[in-house]
């Protein structure tokens, strides 16, 4: 996921807050439908497709490695392309009749508002076939509008993990928290212990600085309030302005506007904004913080920190605890991101394509190459590159799981993209909660 933004699913090496150096390829989007594509009833082979999205760096390197190996057999040339604009620019592309083959979609908002303007193709039976067998109907759901399935998912991640030192807490006698208010208990014990502050928060990501925000009271709405009001709430049915949203920010306020409490090893409460958000994580490794709050992506920035990710290493996580008499008392409750591939023609060699982009034989290529992690069924954990990217895919597989997609990337993008990061900034800079709320569903379009 990634985009310019948080939706880097797992960086092998770490990737640059303040820029992106992107792998190219020698064919731009759109290439592939004009030149070297057949019609559907042609033979593949021998074809150009492009696939353009923001998975960039060492992951896009990854993503061709993974491949390689089809592409040999398929005699398919797959040329990716990535983007720190991909949202501005997909939309632009399309509309001047340069849209590549297929795109991967950090947001399924944004492929739903795609496949509302009519730009996207309906995914081929070969592609719902896959989607049905390896994918749960909340995921299959994601690439769903309207009742016609256009995506299929790729990548997946978990969010919501708490960062932590194993060493740290049984040297202090400090235990993981069970709900949310031992996690608050727990803050403040570590903060009288140390007389520190004892989390470190960056919202930093370039044009989309206040992502990490989100995240927080996306986990907290689902967790506080349930996933019945945390599907009204991204679909507007139970708006920003409601109390139980603002609950949320009430509670994560109790962490990120207490100037006790972070940011360990940046500065104060206003140097949330300025932190790049991966910074954290040699702040974790060097034991200037002791909690930090983020997905299953970041064993990777740890792991590029000198620190070693695991139950008994430098660095382990637990997920962030439920509310008390909160959406579920069995199994995990977790937010969680990914990508949704769709396609804007029906060429034989695109929608051959996407087939292996949506099958257990993909995602274990790619997973056993390291760093990510799919929501795949048929995926087997043990070709995941570390034990908390394993312990990732079995909460995903679990049939107990409440899995809810990043709340923000189902959102339109004025709002999941725009007014909602923004307002995690104005919020964490001294804005009131109800005027930042208020700014927020004000984003949200008139119809």
């Amino acid at each position: 996921m990634v985009r310019s933004h948080r939706r880097w699913i797992a960086p092998i090496a770490i990737v640059s807050a303040a820029g992106l150096a992107f792998t190219g390829c020698s064919g731009g989007p759109g290439s592939g439908g004009s030149d070297g594509s057949t019609g559907s009833t042609g033979n593949a082979a021998g074809s150009v497709v492009t696939v353009y999205g923001t998975i960039a760096d060492t992951e896009a390197e990854l993503l061709e490695q993974s491949w390689a190996e089809w592409e040999q057999s398929s005699g398919i040339d797959i040329q990716y392309e990535a983007s720190k604009e991909f949202e501005a620019q997909i939309a632009v592309r399309a509309q001047g009749g340069n849209a590549p083959d297929i795109a991967i979609f950090p947001q399924p908002g944004l492929m739903a508002d795609m496949a509302s303007r009519g730009f996207l193709v309906e995914a081929p039976d070969a592609v719902a076939s896959n989607v049905a067998e390896g994918w749960s109907e909340d995921w299959a759901g994601y690439g769903t509008v309207d009742g016609t399935l256009y995506g299929a998912p790729l990548m997946a991640s978990v969010k919501g993990w708490i960062w932590y030192s194993p060493s740290y807490f049984a040297d202090n006698g400090y235990e993981v928290p069970t709900d949310w208010q031992g996690l608050l208990d727990l803050t403040a014990q570590i903060q009288a212990d140390t007389d520190k502050a004892p989390w470190c928060i960056g919202f930093g990501s370039d044009a989309a600085t206040g992502w990490p925000g989100t995240d927080w009271i996306e986990d907290i709405v689902l967790r506080q309030s349930g996933p019945e009001v945390y599907d009204q709430w991204v679909a507007n049915e139970v708006p920003f302005t409601d109390p139980k949203i603002a609950s949320a920010f009430d509670e994560f306020g109790k962490i990120a506007l207490n100037p006790d409490y972070d940011n360990a090893g940046f500065g104060d409460v206003a140097s949330i904004v300025t932190t790049p958000f991966g910074d954290p994580a040699a702040a974790l490794v060097s034991g200037d913080c002791a909690l930090h709050h983020q997905a299953s992506f970041y064993d990777g920035f740890v792991t590029d920190a000198g620190g070693t990710v695991a139950a008994d290493g430098d660095i382990w996580a637990f997920l962030t605890p439920p509310f008390t008499g909160g959406s579920s008392d069995s199994g995990a409750v977790v937010t969680g991101g990914g990508e949704i591939v769709a396609a804007f023609n029906d060429n034989e060699a695109t929608q051959k394509v996407q087939e292996y982009l949506s099958s257990a034989d993909w995602a274990n290529s790619r997973v056993s190459l390291g760093g990510v992690i799919s929501a795949n069924k048929g995926l087997d954990p043990t070709n995941a590159s570390s034990a908390i990217l394993q312990e990732a895919i079995s909460i995903l597989q679990a049939e107990d799981t409440t899995f809810r997609f990043d709340g923000s990337d189902l959102m339109p993008s004025a709002v999941g993209a725009g007014t909602f990061w923004k307002g995690m900034v104005d919020w964490v800079n001294g804005t009131s909660t109800d005027a930042v709320l208020g700014q927020i569903e004000a984003g949200w379009p008139s119809s």
